[in-house]
């Protein structure tokens, strides 16, 4: 019925004096020191003295039905399991579809969503694809995001990118105009999240958007900014010239011309980017594509959210930013450009029973979601 954490110290995100959380009913119920429990409450103890709490981290980039299918069936990559996402620390996700949305469907992806939360995940999605007009599970965005409870905007839609379904400027601020009214009729964010791929136009369509329309900087999210150095310096300008979010991508692998997820950060920092304004992603079960000159397929890998959990790590330890400033980047940032700040990414009475505990490597010692125990290093 109930959980204690008992921790060296808890981040919530800021550094704290408390060293004890009470959760109950998949929410915090206390925060603070040395917390007197009755002897008749059901209360399972949880002490670890070797170990920091901090809010359970969110990763809004993820292919959980798994991505690829760019070199035909053969090459369409696999799910992602509940263990997988938790050992690395990570209670929430955001699942959503790229290239291919004839094999893979809102409907496929939904189900997995419902599965991923009955093993513990707390998991949403996007609807849609890289396509515009996007698949979607009722035939409108606006009725998946009034509808469909997991729904929290449309994604991931491709720009810059030969895969993408290359939309004009009127499509494109159509389909984000109808995200956020539906958002709106939900009480959601209603957020559209955009794969950027290393097009030369880059963000120009969605400067535009900021620019000519009415469209709120919140409302649109571009993903893999990193991908490569002339996208990320766009995106630092577009950062700062309208107070928008991006996210990087902690690439697995080689990342070419780009940067890795560590170096992304860094350089968006340098760049005069404030850290609150960036949020990072891990893109797991999705393909990793080489293409030819020629647009062809030449070798296609699958990724894992193991590079999340390194470049984050690298950031504190490196110095790049402090232990408390560096947690929003995986929890805080994301949650309020997801809409889900009144929920997640703080440790705080009231807030979902979130916690990711660490050791003093920063390492995943045991992760909770919405206070169940997903994962824990001590078997």
């Amino acid at each position: 019925m109930l959980t204690l954490l008992r921790v060296a110290q808890v981040f919530t995100p800021q550094p704290s004096e408390a060293t004890d959380i009470l959760l109950s009913g998949g929410r915090i119920a206390y925060v603070g020191p040395e917390l007197s429990v009755p002897t008749d409450w059901p209360v399972t103890l949880y002490e670890r003295p070797d170990c920091w709490a901090v809010p359970g981290f969110i990763d809004q980039h993820v292919h959980a039905t798994g991505g690829g299918g760019e070199g035909g069936p053969v090459t369409r990559c696999p799910e992602i399991t509940a263990a997988k996402i938790a050992e690395r620390g990570i209670a929430s996700i955001v699942g959503l579809l790229g290239t291919d949305g004839i094999s893979r469907a809102p409907a496929d992806l939904l189900a997995k969503v419902r599965g991923l939360r009955a093993e513990g995940i707390d998991a949403y999605m996007y609807t849609g694809n890289y396509r515009v007009p996007p698949p979607t599970l009722t035939g409108s965005v606006q009725r998946d995001l009034a509808w469909v409870p997991e729904v929290l905007g449309v994604g991931e839609i491709a720009l810059s990118d030969h895969r993408s379904s290359q939309p004009t400027f009127d499509e494109l601020a159509r389909l984000v105009a109808d995200a956020r009214v539906g958002g709106m009729l939900a009480g959601k964010r209603g957020i559209c999240h955009f794969h950027m791929g290393d097009g030369a136009r880059g963000l120009e369509l969605l400067r535009r958007l900021l620019s000519e329309t009415e469209i709120p900087a919140e409302q649109v999210i571009p993903t893999h900014v990193n991908r490569i150095k002339h996208l990320l310096d766009d995106a630092a300008e577009f950062a700062k010239q309208f107070g928008a979010s991006v996210d990087v991508t902690a690439f697995d692998g080689d990342p070419g011309d780009g940067y890795t997820g560590f170096d992304g950060v860094r350089a968006l920092l340098e760049r005069g980017v404030p850290a609150g304004r960036i949020t990072m992603s891990s893109d797991c079960q999705g393909s990793l594509p080489e293409f030819d000159a020629q647009g062809r397929l030449t070798k296609l890998s699958v990724a894992s959210n193991a590079p999340l959990l390194n470049d984050w790590q690298t950031l504190v330890r490196e110095n790049v930013l402090e232990l408390a400033d560096a947690l929003p980047l995986l929890g805080a940032n994301v949650a309020r450009v997801l809409g889900l700040q009144a929920r997640k990414g703080q440790l705080a009475e009231g807030f979902d029973a979130d916690v990711t505990l660490l050791d003093r490597e920063l390492s995943p010692c045991m992760t909770f979601s919405q206070g169940r125990e997903l994962w824990s290093r001590y078997g």
